[in-house]
């Protein structure tokens, strides 16, 4: 499938990653359905200030992926769909796991049978490296065992599961794209690099942060969406699960001293227990096998990390962007 000029509908459109994602698609020359969820405010998230909101090719919808009727309504007449409408935070899944459930699990099965009954051409089911848990080897690839550390992660192996059940029961033409972690302008305090760029930002000269140990493999967003719509894409992605990645990890004390200097302020690290994870649920390694993503679409990352933060820190320095962060609160 060529995704160029095709209509597509993108759940979570309102998030990080997906409104970097349609805004990608549109500038390919798609009719992007951008799916956000309802709100009396009728906000489109990070959409609502897009320079392409105005656009031909965009339709905001506000629903939810939990209501099948609406599902099926945002379906009709489309080609593909991307479904990155989920429950994220990983300590908030510790407080209200049913909820991760409901719109996890259950909004991507609302997708997969709408998408079905429709005949899509593509359903590509957005997964997290997370799905890993802590590496029991190095470089992760596909194969590597789920282990549900955190609800969250459960209910995304779950989402995955039932994703590709209908694949291999009713022929629908499912890929499961699993990033591992990225990063760039608009993500949520709730990752550690806006947590960290946004104190710095406003002169913090000490940070409350986690755990420094856990290392992460890092992609920055714009590297993500292309590997996203690469996959897309690949008729030989179809029935498959393709990490999205970059095969180098760093930690993140060593990562906070990076942000540190390319910021140019020297800061005292603290150690906040609220954000520490669980005893046995802190993912302590992630670090992406990528060879397949490789041979699938030939995409290699364009942004080096220090690229990457460069960018996503000049972002966040921006007053204008820096004013809808709450520095130094810590949100589960």
């Amino acid at each position: 499938m060529n995704i160029d000029q095709s209509k597509i509908v993108v759940t979570g459109a309102c998030g990080f990653i997906g409104s970097h994602l349609t805004e990608a698609l549109i500038e390919r020359g798609c009719e992007v359905t951008a799916l956000c969820l309802y709100n009396p405010q009728g906000s489109y998230g990070w959409l609502h200030n897009s320079p392409l909101l105005d656009h031909k090719n965009l339709r905001v919808e506000l629903g939810d992926v939990r209501d099948f009727q609406f599902c099926k309504k945002l379906l009709k007449g489309q080609d593909a769909v991307f479904n990155l409408a989920a429950l994220i935070g990983i300590p908030y899944s510790y407080q209200a796991p049913q909820s991760y459930i409901d719109t996890n699990i259950t909004g991507c099965y609302n997708i997969c049978q709408a998408a079905m009954e429709y005949g899509l051409k593509r359903v590509m089911q957005v997964s997290t490296s997370e799905v890993y848990g802590t590496a029991r080897y190095v470089p992760i690839d596909e194969k590597h065992p789920k282990q549900p550390q955190s609800p969250y992660s459960a209910s995304k192996i779950s989402s995955d599961a039932i994703a590709l059940s209908f694949f291999y029961s009713f022929d629908l033409p499912v890929t499961i794209v699993r990033p591992f972690n990225t990063y760039g302008p608009r993500q949520s305090t709730r990752a550690i690099i806006p947590t960290v760029v946004t104190q710095i930002a406003r002169g913090s000269d000490v940070l409350e942060l986690g755990s420094l140990s856990p290392t992460r493999d890092l992609n920055y967003v714009a590297d993500t969406v292309n590997a996203m719509m690469a996959i897309a894409s690949c008729d030989d992605a179809v029935g498959r699960e393709v990490n999205i990645g970059s095969g180098r990890e760093i930690s993140v004390g060593d990562l906070v001293r990076m942000i540190s200097a390319l910021m140019n302020h020297d800061v005292e690290i603290r150690q906040d227990p609220a954000r520490i994870r669980p005893k046995n649920s802190e993912v302590e390694r992630l670090l992406a096998d990528c060879s397949l993503l490789k041979q699938l679409t030939g995409f290699s990352p364009a942004f080096s990390l220090r690229e990457g933060l460069v960018r996503t820190i000049e972002w966040f320095r921006d007053d204008r962007n820096l004013s809808a962060y709450r520095t130094g609160f810590y949100h589960v």
